[in-house]
């Protein structure tokens, strides 16, 4: 039971954590970010099992995040209201062809990067955008003039 106590406990940090650290930094992984993740995922598995190296140790507490992130899932499907805090809202961060300077403050987003994603998409200057929204995945969508 310790173990599904501990696992309940470590989703829940996850889950925070991701909300806290933002869609722009989970969109884009840096290799430094992909190493972090790595040791991060290392150190929560040492927290989740502490000593247990049983097979039975790790199917409880695999067990138990799968089954929390289909509970989170569901209640996200099911509840519109728990979406926001569960997954976030889009936010447009641009609006004819004008950048929204507080969205991207808030998403620690610049207006250079801003400018890469829409090269990415083959749109060569800003001004040339209607919106541009930053979804709840950490990509930027672009809907042209």
């Amino acid at each position: 039971m310790d173990l599904v106590l501990r696992a309940v406990a470590v989703f829940a940090f996850i889950l925070l954590l991701t909300r806290v650290i933002g869609k722009r930094e989970l969109g884009s992984l840096q290799p430094f970010d992909l190493i972090l993740l790595i040791v991060l995922g290392d150190a929560l598995q040492q927290g989740l099992t502490q000593d247990d190296y049983s097979l039975t140790g790790a199917v409880l507490v695999v067990g138990t995040l799968a089954v929390l992130q289909v509970l989170v899932s569901w209640l996200s499907y099911r509840f519109a209201s728990l979406r926001p805090l569960l997954e976030g809202d889009p936010i447009v961060v641009l609006q004819d062809g004008k950048v929204i300077e507080r969205n991207l403050r808030r998403e620690r987003l610049t207006v250079e990067e801003l400018a890469e994603a829409a090269r990415g998409q083959q749109i060569a200057h800003l001004a040339d955008v209607r919106f541009a929204i930053l979804e709840t995945s950490g990509t930027i969508s672009f809907i042209p003039k």
